[in-house]
């Protein structure tokens, strides 16, 4: 390993999270067959520092994922089921009136998003006032309840999920709050092979207990040692030009994008871009990261800060196609 101011306790850090990833693979195995980019691309996120939203079918495990994470990583794990009556107090706590040692007062009793690793379970069921109580504490980790601010525990991530086949009762999540997801990761049906695993393994008795890897201390030194891996600026700036390449206003966007685009990635794409793939590098045991590791996190990166009009859909274009026609453009 040869990170730029390299020391001993990085290096340690390194060492410790290669003997551990395939260990970290192999609990995760017992629980979730099959889904490895999902799983993967979960890890990542959690390495960056980041959130990811979930997107799939009902009864394909979004849970059942998340919570196998934060056993693997010791996380203190925390569960909302969002549901159009959820009111932004459910998630951040209320000021209630209690007996204290100096009488009665207004204590801040905290909600369920004090935790290491919170389920949003359907967010895009509940209304954007409530999905807004997200927004701060996923962007600087705090929580301002009646004037006063609430520090968070470190390490903190959001996993949404959010089922795209019912759309009735539903409440798009706008694009600030989409933004702030790394990762917008689908999660699609397995192979026969796999599925008939999974129903093999789910209807049996005998289940092996997800036995812990690494700790939340470890993961905080993992963010660290990922924001330490070496990039070159013409990684970078391709980084950058494949985000504003998805721009319609941008006088450098191909045609195609002007002609099915209607709203591009923003600046913090790039930065995710550039953010994941040292992730990524790091976890693939490499020192630095290459145009290969931008392009291949470009589709969860970007699907959900890009927006395709009316004619876009109408002639069978998504934004993986789109994303995949950049690429090639810009070589």
């Amino acid at each position: 390993m040869s990170l730029l101011e390299t020391n001993e306790t990085q290096e340690a850090a390194f060492n410790r999270l290669q003997e551990g990833r395939s260990r970290v693979e192999a609990e995760l195995g017992k629980a979730i067959i099959g889904q490895t980019a999902v799983v993967e691309q979960i890890l990542l996120a959690l390495l960056s520092g980041s959130h990811c939203i979930i997107t799939g079918a009902p009864g394909l495990a979004k849970t059942l994922l998340v919570k196998s994470v934060a056993q693997v990583f010791q996380l203190e794990f925390q569960r909302i089921q969002f549901t159009p009556d959820l009111m932004p107090a459910d998630i951040t706590g209320t000021e209630i009136l209690t007996d204290t040692p100096e009488g009665r007062a207004l204590v801040f009793a905290k909600g369920p998003i004090f935790t290491n690793l919170l389920l949003a379970d359907e967010i895009n069921r509940t209304p954007p006032k409530t999905q807004s109580a997200l927004l701060e504490a996923m962007q600087e980790h705090q929580v301002t309840a009646a004037g006063a601010r609430h520090q968070l525990s470190e390490p903190f991530f959001v996993l949404a999920t959010q089922n795209p086949v019912e759309m009735e009762g539903t409440y798009p999540l706008p694009e600030a709050q989409l933004d702030r997801f790394l990762f917008n990761v689908l999660i699609d049906y397995l192979p026969e092979a796999d599925e008939v695993a999974v129903v093999r393994q789910t209807t049996s008795k005998n289940h092996d207990p997800i036995e812990p890897v690494f700790s939340a201390e470890d993961i905080i030194e993992f963010q660290s040692l990922v924001k330490k891996v070496p990039v070159s600026d013409e990684v970078i700036q391709f980084a950058v030009r494949l985000a504003a390449s998805t721009r319609p206003s941008d006088s450098a966007a191909p045609d195609f994008v002007k002609e099915w685009v209607s709203w591009g990635a923003g600046t913090r794409a790039a930065q995710g871009l550039v953010l994941a793939g040292k992730a990524l590098a790091l976890w693939n045991a490499r020192a630095h990261v290459t145009k290969d590791d931008i392009i291949a996190l470009a589709p969860p990166v970007l699907r959900h800060r890009v927006l395709l009009n009316y004619r876009a859909e109408a002639e069978g274009q998504t934004v993986e196609t789109v994303t995949q026609k950049l690429i090639e453009t810009l070589g």
